[in-house]
């Protein structure tokens, strides 16, 4: 299996350069060097199992890019790149939730072996080992998997969660802010999105019953109903 990756770098020789590094170590990278372009399809973060970000870029500063791509999927992997090496910027990485931070020109030997450590750990994330049927499905927890008799659906991390959380609350309707709040950890307008986003992907994936739907009240939130 290839991990996909996202490397974030204005500099579009270092970017190239790295870019070959890592597809030479099997890893599947796409190289963005305007950052502006990610401001709005944040959603199209759930492919990639790790960002690799600059932080100097112009138009937008990586730190303020990272935030945003943590609050609308906290559990992706991010190593920040940078010509500073001030203990500051460093801090201010951590801080946000980087995995990792490299001062540039880095080695991209330990680039590779650190996003391989990285993509190791979060492969360790597990959800605790259990199945439930809704309606003609079963939902599979632990592998994060839906299960039909037409076919199976992995879920991603977040896929599972949210619709985990749909369940456990099934008699009620679910404000949004409530599953922002409990699955994503905010409610801004981005995560907002975000979510909407989720909620149409669970419903492609549920169309094989035609008695299950996740029900919307327009402003108010969410039920799921079989």
């Amino acid at each position: 299996m290839k991990y996909k990756l996202l490397l974030i770098e204005d500099d579009a020789d270092f970017g190239f350069m790295l870019k070959q590094y890592l597809e030479f170590s099997e890893f599947k990278v796409d190289l963005i060097s305007d950052p502006r372009s990610l401001e709005i399809d944040f959603h199209v973060l759930n492919d990639y199992d790790l960002v690799i970000l600059d932080i100097m870029m112009p138009y937008i500063s990586g730190f303020k890019l990272a935030n945003e791509i943590n609050k609308c999927i906290p559990e992706l992997p991010l190593i920040f790149l940078t010509a500073k090496d001030q203990k500051i910027d460093k801090l201010t990485g951590l801080k946000i939730g980087a995995d990792d931070y490299l001062t540039k020109p880095c080695d991209p030997e330990e680039l590779i072996l650190r996003v391989q450590n990285i993509i190791k750990r979060s492969q360790h994330r597990t959800y605790k080992s259990s199945t439930m049927s809704i309606g003609d499905y079963i939902f599979d927890q632990s592998n994060m998997m839906l299960i039909h008799p037409k076919g199976n659906q992995q879920l991603t991390e977040r896929e599972a969660k949210l619709l985990n959380y749909l369940y456990a609350n099934k008699d009620h309707l679910i404000s949004r802010d409530e599953i922002l709040q409990n699955v994503w950890d905010n409610s801004d307008f981005f995560t907002g999105r975000s979510m909407d986003v989720f909620i149409s992907r669970l419903r492609k994936y549920l169309q094989n019953d035609p008695k299950l739907s996740i029900q919307s009240i327009r402003s108010v939130g969410f039920k799921i109903l079989f």
